[in-house]
């Protein structure tokens, strides 16, 4: 058995570019100057056959067609076997909806989660006769495809935009976000695409880990106010930030995590500009910049 895991979707919901964005990332990428980057998904597996997917993106379908070993391997079976859902945005629960053609595989959610797709029903076309819904306690190892484990934890973050009321509370802790702790055998591998702060419990949960893939939205925290694009900071939108006293390459500088790999990089992040200072700082503190379709093994 060996860990791999191949980045689906780098970017945050929107992808880059955005499709009605004209910020700086969203042009180059448009004239192929920059890569493009679907929205957030990794696959993982434990032997190359069988395959999990954390979160399931708008761009699914496309990140399934670029990625052969999810290819399917017969007239109707396909390696895909399940989906983890670490919250219920819609950038990572939309693709269940172009998963819908009768085929059988796993959704695994907290009961918080499994709630927010039992309410809407348009997921009922992803018919439960046929695809499970398995909820998974908090703290509970559950095996998502033959010999790899994931146990859910939760970090600080806040209920999906479309369920915001009056008052918004963005570090929330319990089953509406959650982290996602992956086992290979010794391999050791923590997934945390959305993340407002990093708590002492977090920090001493990932200490000393393996592999971490992480929440880099991102690089200031008021990247998106001072761009002219939005009236909301990272902090207001659940997300730390990569740079700053209390951001994310600050948090991780003394965790000891061997391989630190930022996703979930929102479409005006300058760190996707492969020559950009942001770039260069980032990856001088040891961090990798995800891109679809880079693989990562353990």
């Amino acid at each position: 058995m060996q860990f791999r895991a191949r980045i689906l979707g780098a970017a945050a919901g929107g992808g880059l570019p955005q499709w009605n964005c004209g910020c700086e990332n969203c042009d180059l990428a448009r004239a192929g100057k920059i890569p493009s980057q679907t929205q957030s998904s990794v696959a993982v597996s434990a032997n190359g056959t069988d395959w999990a997917v954390l979160n399931a993106s708008p761009d699914i379908r496309l990140q399934i067609a670029a990625t052969p070993p999810l290819h399917p391997t017969d007239l109707r079976e396909t390696p895909l076997k399940s989906v983890l859902l670490t919250n219920g945005d819609i950038d990572h629960v939309a693709g269940l909806l172009s998963l819908r053609e009768q085929q059988p595989f796993t959704v695994f959610a907290t009961g918080e989660i499994h709630d927010v797709l039992n309410d809407n029903p348009i997921f009922s076309a992803v018919n439960p006769d046929i695809v499970d819904r398995a909820t998974v306690t908090l703290g509970a190892p559950v095996e998502i495809v033959p010999g790899l484990t994931a146990e859910l934890f939760p970090v600080p973050g806040k209920v999906p935009l479309y369920l915001e009321g009056e008052t918004v509370q963005t570090d929330l802790e319990g089953e509406q976000t959650v982290g996602v702790h992956l086992r290979v055998g010794d391999a050791s591998v923590y997934y945390i695409p959305g993340c407002a702060a990093m708590t002492d419990d977090l920090a001493a949960r990932i200490a000393g880990a393996a592999l971490v893939f992480f929440d880099g939205t991102l690089w200031r925290d008021d990247e998106m106010v001072q761009a002219g694009l939005s009236h909301k900071t990272g902090k207001r939108m659940g997300h730390m930030s990569m740079s700053g006293a209390d951001g994310s390459i600050a948090a991780f500088a003394g965790l000891d995590v061997a391989q630190k790999v930022f996703v979930h990089m929102n479409n005006t992040n300058p760190v996707l500009r492969p020559t950009s200072d942001e770039r260069q700082q980032a990856e001088a503190a040891g961090w990798v910049i995800a891109q679809d379709g880079m693989e990562v093994t353990l």
